[in-house]
This record gives structure tokens, sequence and C-alpha cells, in this order.
């Protein structure tokens, strides 16, 4: 896939998207946007610290930025191609997982046949005008242009973090009046074709120790056991006679089948 294979979609009109293949000068400002967005021990994954960076030298021409007439930032997708079999069972563990297949895959040299979402990201103060989908709509035309059979994501459900002691696995089973997904995020998903496969209860690992949790957060944590903090979709699991930490972000699978 080429810069020349830049999805053509209806777009807000003033609005313009470009890959980061054309335009490698907006990589810093799409990731200071992308950080911003995060709780700060988010942004303490180490798969994600270590490998994410892969997205834009593997394949810029798979990273979108949205802009605006002015050329401020809008949003963002990050995804990577990677290896996948098409059946439910061969989807990764979670989005470390994804993450890891995919530069595997690559380095491996294994032809890739699926495209994997790796985050959308709006600015906070246009969340809700439909860009989200506009970036879900790139994806999936990004992939079907590549050739690709399907674009698959591990989807962090907007408002699980409302509920951190209700499994991933009942949340996720959870529907409004009209049928639809409860959760907004796995419900847009839905609405543009996408398959709600089954969670991923240990999508992401983040690990530290108590003095790094008790500075992502904020939260004196004097005792071992479990602590909810704000915008994480479980409670972070203290050890203090191990001076450990524990969090699995929870995520849910859904696929696009093109």
């Amino acid at each position: 896939m080429s810069a020349a294979t830049t999805p053509t979609l209806d777009l807000t009109p003033g609005h313009r998207l470009v890959s980061l293949a054309e335009r490698p000068d907006l990589i810093d400002p799409s990731v200071e946007h992308n950080r911003a967005a995060w709780p700060a021990f988010m942004l303490e994954a180490p798969v994600a610290n270590g490998l994410f960076w892969r997205c834009f030298s593997d394949s810029p021409e798979l990273q979108f930025v949205l802009h605006d007439a002015d050329e401020r930032l809008v949003a963002t997708n990050n995804c990577m191609p990677l290896v996948w079999d098409g059946s439910d069972d061969d989807l990764p563990a979670g989005w470390d997982d994804q993450v890891q297949r995919s530069v595997r895959d690559h380095d491996e040299g294994r032809p890739a046949n699926t495209l994997g979402a790796m985050q959308i990201v709006v600015r906070a103060d246009l969340r809700g005008a439909g860009h989200a989908g506009t970036m879900i709509r790139v994806m999936r035309s990004a992939a079907e242009a590549a050739g690709y059979h399907a674009l698959i994501a591990c989807v962090r459900p907007t408002l699980k973090p409302r509920y951190p002691l209700t499994t991933i696995q009942r949340y996720a089973s959870w529907t409004r009046a009209d049928g639809l997904p409860f959760d907004p995020w796995i419900r847009l998903h839905a609405r543009l074709g996408g398959r709600l496969v089954r969670a991923a209860p240990e999508s992401m690992r983040i690990e530290g120790s108590v003095a790094d949790w008790e500075r992502w957060t904020g939260v004196p944590m004097p005792d071992s056991g479990e602590y909810v903090i704000d915008g994480a979709t479980q409670p972070v699991r203290i050890d203090r006679e191990r001076d450990q930490g524990r969090y699995f972000d929870q995520n849910v699978w859904m696929v696009h089948q093109l």
C-alpha cells in the first residue's frame, strides 16, 4: 500500500485526511496528541512503550491523521498488519499480544492478511462529532485497499472505568433496550460492521513498584489489596511485601470481516 491509496471518504467540509507516509512531520504531533488522551498509568505499558513506534517505521502508510482547514489535528488512528487465520481461536490474547505478533510477523517476513487496529484518538473538545466513526471507516478502507480479509480491534470500552468491579465478560454482554451494545465504543464498531467476539481480560499488562503506582495515580496505597483508580477498567492489585502493583487493562475483541 502506498501514500497514493489514502482512503477517499466523505469528510466534514474543510477537513483533510493524510497518511504519515505523506506527512512524516506529523508523527511527533500525533504522538503528543495520543499521549494526552490517556491516564498517566496507561503510558507505562511495557509492550506499548517498547513496540508502538514500529507502526511508524514499518507501515507509515497505514497511520492516518485527520486535520481541519487550519491544519489543527482532529483525530488519529494507528494500526499494524499481522497474520490471522480468520478463526476466533487464533485471535491474539489481547492488545499486547496483537502488537507483538505484528512485529514478529513483519520481522520474519510473513505476508500479512489482516489489519490490527491499535487506537483511535479524537481531540477531547471534538468527541461526539462523528470523527471516531470516520477513523474506523478509514481503517476498514485501508485494509480493503491492501487486500486484507479483516480488520480486528481489541477495543477498550469507553464506559468500563465507571464499572471497575464488573467483569469485562459481563460488561461486554450488556445491551440497551434497542438490543445494541451498552458501551458506546463497542456499539459504534458494531454499527459499522464489527462483530463482538469475546472479552480480553488481560489485554495490556502494566506493572510497577508501589511508589510508581502512587505517583502515576496520585492515590496513597498504604496496604496490600485492590485499589479502584480513575480511568482504570478494573482495580489495581498492590502487594506491599513484594513492592509490586499489577494491572491488566480489559478490552473486547471486535472483528470487521471485509
